[in-house]
């Protein structure tokens, strides 16, 4: 099934983001092989040289390793992959937090509404 892409950003952009939250959630574990340019380009339904595009730029973040006999591996370095992961937790955070303040919340409004709306909230759910 293709991944779902916006046409409002380039999709490279898209995909490095889709892979990164892909790492950092463990959906690719350190150390894992990582699927060839071409398996991620069908799996996503975009030209190989978009995805190629994509995992330069993670190989130039240092989430990926390439390696002439074992292909592109996921990196060990967990510290990498915690930072990375806080960077983004912190931009969606940030984001969430000035929406709330905007629509009239105060502080304590949104943890209660945090509180309150987090069972309502299924994995995989809204987004």
């Amino acid at each position: 099934m293709a991944w779902e892409m916006s046409s409002d950003r380039p999709i490279y952009i898209q995909l490095v983001e889709r892979i990164t939250r892909q790492i950092v959630s463990g959906t690719y574990k350190p150390g894992d092989r990582f699927p060839s340019v071409r398996e991620l380009a069908l799996e996503a339904a975009v030209n190989p040289n978009t995805m190629q595009r994509a995992m330069a730029a993670l190989e130039a973040e240092g989430l990926l390793i390439t390696s002439r006999t074992a292909g592109r591996t996921v990196t060990e370095d967990a510290k990498l992959i915690e930072s990375v992961k806080k960077k983004i937790a912190t931009v969606e955070y940030y984001s969430f937090y000035k929406s709330m303040k905007e629509l009239g919340y105060s502080d304590e409004e949104i943890i209660r509404f945090v509180k309150e709306t987090k069972p309502e909230i299924e994995e995989g759910g809204t987004s």
